[in-house]
């Protein structure tokens, strides 16, 4: 059975990753509760209340995740909030992207998120379960408008569309797809659910003890991208 909220409205704030929603529980001081087999955290923003979760990675885990909280309980909006990454070196690390339109590499389909706050839209941002770092396919996407990748917008976009729920995205800048921060081995240091592969991130600082600056830097990136994005979609909702 759908629950029905109370009040004007339910916003759901949806994130791939634990470190996605930690900046989010955080300030809104959201607890942990569940709906059926949802987990997620819960609370209010200026009267409304909201919910958040973690789908894990990926666009696969994003649809169903996503799914199965707007099965479980009633939502008026979907925020996606998180990190994604810069197609060019020069865009600092923290910048938000609000984009125009967000295309799921895969299909082709183009999805325009409903604005939300007063920044102002702009660029294309480009969903795929691909990681791109090669030079030549980069730049082709810069020329067709994108300023940046993401694994989950389009798939939770799509689903939002099909139920007719008014959804936006806030994704700031934690990387750079082309300046060696991130590879597949990188890449692979965490699991699917988001969550640090223990094993994984000693097995690769044996291997390459040289890069724990490098790797320090990328960790710093990740938490300015998260902070300044729930930042973003906190201060945008309360404007509605």
């Amino acid at each position: 059975m759908v629950d029905t909220p109370s009040g004007p409205g339910r916003t759901a704030f949806i994130c791939a990753m634990p470190m996605e929603l930690q900046p989010l529980v955080r300030k809104l001081s959201l607890t942990k509760t569940e709906s059926g087999d949802v987990a997620m955290y819960s609370g209010t923003l200026d009267g409304h209340e909201v919910v958040a979760i973690v789908t894990g990675m990926g666009t696969e885990l994003a649809l169903a995740g996503a799914r199965r909280l707007l099965d479980a309980i009633a939502i008026d909006r979907v925020v996606v909030v998180g990190i994604t990454g810069a197609v060019e070196n020069l865009t600092p690390i923290g910048t938000l992207i609000l984009p125009e339109v967000v295309v799921n590499s895969a299909t082709g389909s183009e999805h325009r998120p409903d604005p939300l706050g007063d920044g102002t839209p702009n660029g294309t941002m480009w969903t795929t379960d691909v990681l791109l770092t090669e030079p030549g396919a980069v730049a082709d996407l810069r020329a067709r408008g994108v300023v940046s990748l993401d694994m989950e917008t389009a798939a939770i976009a799509e689903l939002c569309e099909e139920r007719k729920i008014p959804w936006s995205v806030f994704r700031v800048i934690s990387d750079r797809a082309t300046d060696g921060s991130i590879d597949e081995e990188v890449f692979h240091l965490s699991h699917q659910d988001g969550t640090p592969d223990g094993r994984a991130v000693v097995r690769y600082f044996l291997r390459h003890p040289g890069r724990i600056p490098r790797m320090a830097r990328l960790a710093k990136g990740a938490k300015l991208a998260t902070e300044t994005a729930a930042d973003a979609a906190i201060r945008a909702c309360s404007q509605t």
